[in-house]
Parts: C-alpha cells; structure tokens; sequence
C-alpha cells in the first residue's frame, strides 16, 4: 500500500550514470583520454550497480 512512497534507489544511480557519461563525453572532446577512459570505468561500474538492483527488484 505504501510501496508508492519508497524512493528509487535506482534513480540516483542513474542520474550519477549519465553526469559521469556526460563529463566523459566533454573530456574526450577536448581531447585528455585518460580523464575519458577514468570516467567511462566509473559509469560502467554505476551500471552494474543499476543491473544488479534490478535484479534484485525482480525477485
């Protein structure tokens, strides 16, 4: 019955996923790869993160 007020812990996630792909997005544009490839580590792990609780909300 109040399962409409939990929050989504998932959205945080998410939120931070695609900052951090933006960010990424913005350093290979200016050309400093390794702040590229920095950043793209972080967000993949963030979505590993947003898949396992989504396993999780599945069972």
């Amino acid at each position: 019955m109040f399962g409409i007020f939990k929050s989504d812990p998932s959205k945080k996630l998410r939120k931070t996923y695609d900052i951090k792909l933006e960010q990424a997005m913005l350093a290979q544009r200016k050309g400093d790869i390794k702040t590229y490839s920095m950043l793209t580590a972080e967000a993949e792990a963030l979505w590993a993160q947003i898949e396992a609780l989504k396993k999780e909300q599945e069972k």
